[in-house]
């Protein structure tokens, strides 16, 4: 009976978070798909404490309890600007889990395997799912795991890095040990052979240097990819974390554990490749962690950047009759969503047309930008994607960009040895005139020099950009 409640728990858990992921490539369906997912794993939570095996309550609600506590303390610090390295930080949870499930398998698979038979009639819960298994199964467990562990490994130490990087602790530039991608061939190919030694030995000693050797693939992959790649890592990471999710479920029999992780891998594969494909990259050169250098020195830039006041600006949008925002990170920092939707609405209320463009890769998190400028309440019908507008710019009176770089920088197309070459972007330097809000005239995150800023019709609007949009406010009836 109770393990057919879980199973049928774990059915409409499994539905519930398919409805979830659906339901969040919507912006007006998004919260509802939330708590989809919530209440699923409620679910499967309430299912797995009372299914088959189950026992130490106290310390499993301690455990729930605790890490609600903490999960609640995090959420009502964490600003929106952190939500990127928070997100690595989750993955870096999940592998370190996947880790620790691992150990736990081949520990109690060996103390199975070392019972009589009438102690291994006694078990209950895992022990009596590892006693029933045939040398055949108990084999496909032991590759199982092994590959669990080595996935949440890579995971761990690589989102570790992605965190350290995002949150500016560790240097964003794309640096490699001497050896480059022959070290991590070698460490990969040193944890196959492990995988073989384990496989016909069973021993501790195999895993725990395959461990050693993915956590050093997992550091050095990461630390291999620049700061301006870093919205491919996350979705990278989240699909590696889903994986080792997946590879644990099965090490545990646990099937909707195999859903979620799928779900979560396949998820997070596939919204890499999308956006390698809105950066022009190769999805393996991603995967290898080989890109984000230069085959050679990077074009000269030249001219000066022409700086602009508020009322300068003020005036050139009295007289314009479209105009296109373009939000990037910096406007996440300065937390200027508010006044962008003020500033959006008192345009739209004198008969302007104006419409935002957002670039796949905006931010430091896919749909970072969407979700500040739905919770500033900017109407979504305005809100278009680098595909849906890209033509519209040489049309535009006015362009404005709020802290953004790489996703407008025309080095994109015109350099060959650029970081970013080939990688679409923004083409606002069509416009007729082009302001850049920014607060000074460093290179940014990403550290890659931006032509735009030189360029004829553009114009610098220097200052945080929560300031500066006030003051323009006030210049605007």
């Amino acid at each position: 009976m109770e393990f057919g409640f879980t199973t049928a728990a774990y059915v409409v858990a499994a539905v519930l978070f398919i409805l979830s992921l659906g339901g969040l490539s919507g912006q007006e369906s998004a919260k509802r798909a939330v708590w989809y997912g919530i209440v699923g794993m409620a679910l499967a939570v309430v299912a797995t404490l009372i299914g088959p095996g189950s026992g130490l309550w106290l310390l499993s609600i301690l455990l729930i309890a605790g890490g609600g506590v903490i999960g609640t303390y995090v959420a009502q610090r964490v600003q929106m600007t952190e939500m990127p390295q928070l997100v690595a930080a989750m993955h870096s949870l999940v592998g370190l889990a996947a880790v620790f499930v691992g150990y736990n398998a081949h520990i109690e698979l060996g103390n199975v395997l070392a019972m009589g038979h009438e102690q291994r009639d006694a078990l209950e819960g895992f022990g009596a799912l590892l006693a029933h298994k045939t040398p055949v199964e108990q084999s496909i467990l032991r590759v199982e795991l092994f590959l669990g562990v080595f996935i949440g490994a890579v995971t761990f130490t690589g989102s570790v890095v992605a965190y350290g990087k995002l949150a500016g602790k560790l240097n964003t530039a794309a640096i490699k040990l001497p050896g480059g991608h022959m070290l991590n061939a070698a460490a990969a190919i040193l944890s196959a052979i492990c995988l073989i030694w384990y496989f016909n030995t069973g021993g501790f000693l195999p895993l725990f240097v395959m461990t050693l050797a993915a956590l050093f693939i997992g550091y050095h992959l990461i630390m291999g990819i620049g700061g301006a790649d870093m919205p491919v890592v996350v979705s990278m990471l989240n699909s590696y974390s889903g994986w080792a999710a997946a590879a644990i479920g099965f090490s545990l029999g646990n099937d909707l554990l195999i859903v979620v992780g799928a779900l979560v891998g396949s998820s997070g594969a596939i919204l890499s490749y999308i956006m390698c494909k809105a950066m022009n990259r190769s999805f393996i050169s991603v995967i290898l962690g080989g890109f984000g250098g230069t085959s050679g020195p990077a074009m000269e830039v030249e001219g000066e950047m022409i700086a602009i006041e508020a009322d300068g600006v003020a005036a050139s949008l009295e007289e314009a009759d479209s105009v296109i925002i373009i939000p990037g990170y910096g406007m996440a920092v300065a937390q200027a969503q508010q006044a962008v939707a003020e500033l959006t609405k008192r345009l739209r209320d004198k008969g302007k047309e104006v419409r935002f463009a957002i670039h796949p890769v905006a931010g430091r998190l896919p749909g970072h930008m969407n979700v500040l400028l739905a919770e500033a309440k900017v109407p979504y019908d305005i809100v278009m994607e680098m595909d849906e507008i890209n033509e519209d710019f040489p049309s535009t009176d006015v362009v404005i960009v709020i802290g953004s770089n790489d996703i407008v920088n025309p080095a994109a197309q015109e350099d060959p040895n650029s970081p970013i070459a080939g990688m679409p972007v923004l083409e606002c330097w069509k416009a007729k005139q082009v302001f850049v809000s920014k607060r000074g005239q460093g290179t940014g995150y990403s550290g890659i020099e931006n032509p735009l800023f030189y360029k004829e019709n553009t114009r610098m609007f220097y200052g945080d950009a929560k300031d500066s949009l006030n003051k323009l406010l006030a210049m605007i009836d």
